[in-house]
């Protein structure tokens, strides 16, 4: 059992079931970069799905606002996010194209912002940040100056490329877990 900081306890997953986790994430990844555009067009399909089902929301809930103001942009703002998510299911090669887009100057701004703190902050590990906005800068770039292309596959293999370090972390948790003394399962 681990211990925080804040005195609570927690149990870790078995090691058995952090090998499987990190087994079956791998395999999920590897399954999802054999079809990237298959994979972009169903991550599309999923975000489209959620903005609906959180604009349904949105505009419940802006039945519970306090005046006309907060009702009026509360419902819009719900409106469009159906609006959005019904565009994105009914054309998902459309809408992983706006959502790549989207995603590339994300990364390009963060990746500046990240540039400038990790200068100022040099002296403080700012080294780390920097390496780590000059790769949010190169992602947005590749993903922008090949736009549109890059609308049909990025979504996928981000999300194969995430699966896979997912469970590459649960594989080494799991392998790591005997050498640190946790019990194995």
């Amino acid at each position: 059992m681990a211990t925080y900081e804040n005195g609570t306890a927690s149990t870790a997953p078995p090691t058995s079931v952090r090998l499987l986790l990190g087994l079956m994430l791998i395999i999920a990844g590897v399954f999802v970069l054999g079809d990237i555009a298959l994979a972009t067009m169903i991550s599309a399909m999923i975000i489209g799905v959620t903005a609906i089902v959180v604009g349904a929301f949105e505009m419940m809930h802006a039945f519970w606002m306090k005046g006309w103001g907060g009702f009026a942009g509360q419902f819009v703002l719900g409106i469009l996010y159906v609006v959005f998510g019904a565009t994105v299911v009914n054309q998902p090669a459309s809408g992983a194209l706006v959502l790549t887009f989207v995603l590339g100057l994300l990364l390009l701004a963060s990746g500046i912002v990240r540039l400038f703190i990790g200068i100022k902050h040099w002296s403080d590990t700012g080294w780390t940040l920097v390496l780590s906005g000059a790769f949010g800068v190169l992602a947005g770039v590749i993903i922008l100056t090949g736009w549109p292309a890059t609308g049909l596959w990025v979504l996928g293999f981000l999300f194969g490329i995430d699966l896979i370090s997912h469970g590459v972390a649960w594989l080494a948790s799991g392998w790591l877990a005997p050498a640190r003394g946790e019990a194995a399962a």
